[in-house]
């Protein structure tokens, strides 16, 4: 099972059905999602999530909608029943469409709680955060969308907007923020899940980039390893070597013994040692010279 699969048969299972007004608010957030559909006198729901269509079913039972039928269409569960008689809701062009809801909501957490909960399962996805993080919800108009947005801020959840070609969708690919709006959905054993991922991701992140930028090092130090020894080579060769003062001498002869040593430890073996930047200065020196002999 997907970790989406996962989140959401978690939150349907909830037993949390005995306040009437946070079923309804759970049902009004299914409804504002792009996977329902408004025809004629009735609305129909269609999900691949069993999870989602369960909780849909009992939700609307809860609320005395028992005349409905559940039928599968393809890969999808469709659940279809008269229009709810739910003073909030209208109806626009096929869509539904709230009204007031944010004042009715306003400073109810349990109701705000069920919205947002009924809006994940309506239209919602996770991916599994061992590969990327990517929470969204898909709604059927921008301004069904925006209602969520401004509860999730209340809480300090920071999520995007964007349109889509099925509908508009608010989305986060944060880890934080996805674990921060599973935990106010009441998806209390995917977000243990979700930091156990997490930490293990950033771990394993914060050592590749060590291993990463040590490798960079490492190369830089060998590049100019290289670079300083094909400039010694070439005084030895031409005979110019002996030229070079006794410090110069000294640090080109270290280099040819330790190609692959830093400028730091070299500086450490020197007779009198000097520190990183004294190193760097000698090499100057001899790739000067070197400068001036080929002139």
């Amino acid at each position: 099972m997907s970790f989406s699969g996962e989140v959401k048969e978690e939150i349907s299972k909830l037993s949390n059905l005995a306040n009437k007004e946070a079923v309804k608010y759970e049902l009004l957030g299914y409804i504002i999602t792009n996977n329902i559909s408004a025809e004629k006198n009735k609305i129909k729901f269609c999900t691949e999530s069993e999870y989602s269509i369960n909780r849909f079913s009992k939700l609307l039972n809860n609320l005395q909608y028992s005349n409905h039928k559940i039928e599968i269409i393809g890969k999808k569960f469709c659940i279809s029943v008269n229009k709810p008689d739910i003073s909030e809701i209208t109806y626009m062009n096929n869509t539904v469409m709230l009204e007031g809801i944010i004042n009715k909501v306003s400073n109810q957490e349990i109701l705000e709680k069920a919205f947002v909960r009924g809006s994940f399962l309506g239209g919602g996805s996770v991916n599994n955060p061992k590969n990327n993080y990517h929470l969204e919800i898909i709604f059927s108009s921008e301004e069904n969308a925006s209602i969520i947005l401004e509860i999730l801020s209340k809480y300090e959840i920071n999520f995007k907007k964007i349109e889509k070609k099925n509908g508009q969708a608010i989305y986060t690919k944060d880890g934080e923020q996805i674990s921060k709006f599973l935990a106010l959905i009441g998806a209390s054993t995917a977000v243990l899940k979700f930091e156990e991922i997490r930490v293990y991701r950033e771990i394993r992140n914060n050592v590749n980039r060590k291993v990463n930028c040590e490798t960079a090092n490492l190369n830089k130090t060998l590049n100019a390893s290289i670079e300083q020894i094909a400039a010694i080579k070439k005084l030895q060769k031409t005979g110019e070597f002996n030229k070079l003062n006794n410090n110069l001498k000294e640090i080109a002869k270290l280099r040819l013994e330790n190609p692959d040593m830093s400028l730091t430890d070299l500086g450490k073996i020197l007779k009198e040692p000097i520190g990183k930047s004294g190193v760097n200065h000698r090499f100057q020196n001899i790739e000067q010279f070197v400068s001036k002999f080929k002139q």
